[in-house]
């Protein structure tokens, strides 16, 4: 027993010495059961079990985090890069505005160049131009097409962003004289433009009902006929927002000779009903200032949230591209197609363009990854993904206030030829 110094204890806890020289005489003192050696082996399993736990465990958090900062942090960083851009361009456009009316106060009694600007020039950025709406006793007239600034459109509305069940706004709209399905058409002039609005969706059933009770009586106030259609992915693909806004087209051109089409973000509730929703020569970004960057343009090329284009406008630059799987870069890639085709973008001015975003997260949609590799080439896929390249098998029902196009996406949809 000499070379173990630690048997007695082994000899009185009943268990192996882990590295003694003559364990076995003990044993021969003092023999194991076999109920003892099973626990003494479940023990010494129980120590691997635990270690081999706390492995996984480790490797498990690790993994987790890293996936955490490549999908979900670059949307996080994104946005809190917008605020602090945002309050950089608000900081200096005080600036810029304390100094133009110093320049307005110290050359008040004095007009330059038959001009009542200092600088020469007939418009400010600064100051707002006045616009003339029509007074609120202007009659209509059926066989004439309907103004654009109507005694309707009274500028600032209240947004409610209150969650609703679908039935009660149903309800509340029913007055509106919607027809089932989601068409109007107004009845005291002709409609300017024929809209069709495409609301791309997925895990958002609780922002239809926001949407319409704010979107279907700005639009009957500018004597707009149009019609919601809400194109609903299914599966588990990534979302794909391009391709739905596509499918919706195709889809829409089927109903009617539509004219313009709006594509419409379902998080997404206009401030303003002089926010005019027709189309025009050239493609129009209606959602240019959003509060959650706080009314300012994160980017001059950015194209998001809400845009409109005349049916050839969207034709001619073949729709959206399909190959954005998961949120982000679609809206820039359109951007590219409609400079491309020769077209500039048009915005609302003022205030007119701000909107409120919905809150929310992604819900488990990833962000592309992929999405700057594609926009490097958008000129060469231009006329080769996009409208020109897709197939699809709907599935088409109806309610109140709209068609739901419902549809299970892949990328096989749209293959697209080497480039």
């Amino acid at each position: 027993l000499a070379p173990c110094a630690h048997s007695k204890d082994c000899m009185l806890l009943h268990q192996r010495p882990p590295s003694c020289q003559g364990w076995h005489i003990l044993l021969n003192i003092f023999p194991f059961t076999p109920i003892e050696d099973k626990m003494w082996k479940w023990r010494r399993l129980m120590r691997l079990s635990n270690r081999s736990l706390m492995a996984f465990l480790f490797f498990f958090s690790m993994s987790t985090t890293c996936l955490y900062f490549i999908y979900v942090a670059p949307g996080i960083v994104n946005t809190y890069y917008f605020m602090v851009q945002a309050q950089g361009i608000m900081l200096r456009d005080n600036v810029r505005t304390i100094g133009h009316m110093i320049r307005l106060y110290t050359n008040k009694n004095s007009t330059l160049n038959g001009t009542d600007y200092p600088d020469g020039n007939n418009s400010s950025e600064y100051i707002a131009q006045p616009t003339t709406y029509l007074p609120e006793n202007f009659t209509y007239a059926q066989n004439l097409p309907c103004p654009e600034r109507l005694p309707s459109m009274k500028g600032q509305m209240e947004v409610n962003m209150t969650e609703v069940p679908v039935e009660e706004t149903e309800l509340k709209l029913k007055h509106l004289d919607i027809q089932f399905g989601g068409h109007w058409k107004p009845k005291d002039c002709k409609p300017r433009w024929k809209v069709a609005i495409l609301i791309p969706f997925r895990n958002r059933r609780e922002h239809l009902p926001i949407l319409f009770q704010h979107l279907a009586p700005m639009l009957q106030r500018q004597r707009l006929q149009f019609a919601f259609y809400v194109i609903e992915q299914t599966g588990t693909q990534p979302f794909n927002r391009a391709m739905l806004f596509n499918v919706g087209f195709k889809e829409a051109m089927k109903d009617l000779d539509w004219d313009c089409v709006v594509f419409h973000d379902v998080d997404h509730i206009p401030e303003n009903d002089r926010n005019y929703y027709g189309c025009g020569q050239m493609p129009r970004h209606f959602a240019a200032k959003l509060d959650k960057y706080m009314y300012i343009l994160p980017y001059n090329e950015f194209f998001g949230g809400v845009s409109g284009l005349t049916v050839e406008q969207f034709l001619k630059i073949n729709g959206f591209p399909n190959a954005f799987w998961g949120w982000g870069g679609e809206d820039d890639d359109l951007w590219n197609r409609v400079h491309y085709a020769g077209f500039n973008v048009t915005r609302p001015e003022g205030d007119i363009g701000k909107y409120k975003s919905i809150p929310h997260h992604h819900r488990g949609e990833v962000q592309f990854l992929g999405r700057y590799k594609l926009l490097r080439y958008s000129k060469e896929r231009q006329h080769l993904d996009g409208l020109n390249n897709l197939q699809y098998s709907p599935e088409i029902s109806l309610s109140s206030l709209y068609k739901n196009i419902t549809v299970n996406l892949n990328p096989e949809l749209a293959p697209i030829a080497e480039y």
